[in-house]
């Protein structure tokens, strides 16, 4: 469908709204809902009742709460569930988050669910005088959000007042256009989705494509021809008969890394980059997020890498399903949490990158160290795991094809990520369009001949 402006506009008197048609009204949600921040823990106390939580993870990944989701079990007060019920209509946002753009993310409750409560970390909204798929859209607008952003407080975590919820302004079409601007917007965010949705599968069969094509070439080699020999190893199978097979440890050397005293300004901000799991998520690093001083460097167990070593995440959460891997092409520093491998002359750097990076099914069973809180890397075991070595010109050979393969697939995956990132602004731009009435939807309906998004 088409959409339309409205006849006539006015003031809103409110910066990020601008003009709202003139027939709307704005007034402050403490006027139209009930705001109330959760202190309903999870806890199982004898004498209290059983209950459901909606917690932060609920909302943060789902915009609608029903009850295909597995919720918390918990205990609760008379009271907390009294009080707490979520019901249907409710909008349900967090308000505690590690970063600020993470502050008042929206759901909303779609389905009654019995016995189920609003958690903690969140702030439950009970509409009144608003209807309460109407402001979720609202929070999920660009303006509106925006309030809540510069309103969270913190430094290392944020946090929300429910002052800032209560008082932020909102946007009040009549009734029944509040209820068509949400289906509208249900509808078109839907097409929209599944548009986002195909795109993000071509993006994981790229994935498969590059993880597959590097794991043959750094096992089987470039020529199908050449005769093969069993590995002894289940998961590498064949490989050339003319390959040598050696234990990893015969052919690198490893260095670990430290952290200096963050409450010392004195070792940050300097010029030697410091690589963390955050600055993980490349093939190459050339820069990281944090750098340290030549004192930070020297008063700390921190070492100078060398360029052309490969990185590895030996301790991270991550390492439940990958092997963060990337090769600087600078000299770095290292956190705790890493390690370089640096290879010798019977191995190249980014052969050994490639291996890692395309066997990552078979060597992280191998290599990770069971019994520990937190998800980490045996160095023994990856020391004396097996790694098939063709002779160093074939690794070049192996090496220079793989990174045009690589490549090839990356402009693939950056024009589908571009068309992503298009939908993703083209949804939110409607969203706010619609809400603050900058689009005129009040002859939506929903048609067997309305066409898909393509």
């Amino acid at each position: 469908m088409k959409t339309a402006l409205y006849a006539t506009y006015k003031n809103s008197t409110s910066q990020w709204l601008g003009d709202i048609p003139s027939h709307w009204e704005v007034k402050k949600l403490k006027f139209l809902a009930v705001v109330q921040p959760s202190n309903v823990d999870k806890k199982t106390v004898e004498g209290e009742e059983a209950v459901l939580l909606c917690n932060y993870t609920d909302v943060y990944k789902n915009e609608y709460i029903d009850g295909r989701l597995d919720f918390m079990r918990a205990t609760a007060t008379s009271d907390e569930i009294k009080k707490f019920a979520v019901d249907i209509g409710d909008v349900i946002v967090t308000k505690d988050s590690e970063t600020p753009e993470d502050i008042a993310v929206p759901a909303c409750v779609a389905e009654k669910v019995e016995g189920l409560l609003c958690g903690y970390h969140l702030t439950q909204i009970k509409p009144i005088d608003l209807a309460g798929r109407f402001l979720f859209r609202l929070f999920q607008s660009t303006g509106f959000s925006a309030q809540f952003t510069v309103a969270a407080n913190g430094v290392t975590r944020f946090g929300l007042p429910q002052y800032a919820i209560a008082n932020a302004f909102c946007p009040v079409p009549p009734s029944d256009e509040q209820v068509t601007i949400a289906q509208f917007l249900d509808y078109k965010t839907t097409q929209i989705d599944a548009l986002i949705a195909k795109k993000e599968a071509l993006l994981a069969k790229l994935a498969e494509k590059r993880t597959s094509l590097i794991s043959h070439a750094v096992t089987k080699g470039l020529d199908p021809s050449v005769p093969m020999k069993d590995s002894g190893v289940v998961w590498l199978g064949e490989v050339p008969k003319h390959w040598n097979a050696k234990r990893l440890k015969f052919s690198i050397s490893i260095l670990g890394g430290g952290t200096p005293n963050t409450g010392n300004h004195e070792y940050w901000n300097g010029e030697i980059p410091w690589v963390s799991p955050k600055d993980m998520k490349c093939d190459l690093i050339i820069s990281t997020e944090d750098y340290l001083t030549d004192l930070g460097l020297k008063e700390s167990a921190t070492k100078v890498i060398p360029k052309d070593a490969v990185l590895i995440v030996v301790r991270s959460g991550i390492l439940r399903h990958t092997i963060p891997v990337a090769r600087n092409v600078v000299e770095v520093t290292l956190n705790q949490d890493m390690k370089a491998l640096i290879t010798n002359k019977w191995l190249r750097a980014d052969f050994l990158h490639y291996f890692i990076s395309g066997l990552q099914g078979g060597l992280l069973p191998l290599w990770s160290k069971q019994g520990c809180t937190v998800e980490s890397i045996e160095m023994d075991y990856m020391r004396n795991s097996p790694i098939p070595l063709p002779p160093p010109d074939e690794q070049e050979e192996i090496v220079e094809h793989i990174f045009t393969v690589v490549e090839r697939i990356k402009l693939q995956a950056s024009k589908i990520g571009a068309a992503i990132k298009a939908l993703e602004e083209y949804r939110s731009a409607l969203i706010t369009n619609a809400v603050t009435g900058k689009i005129d939807v009040r002859d939506f309906k929903i048609l067997a001949t309305d066409a898909v998004l393509s």
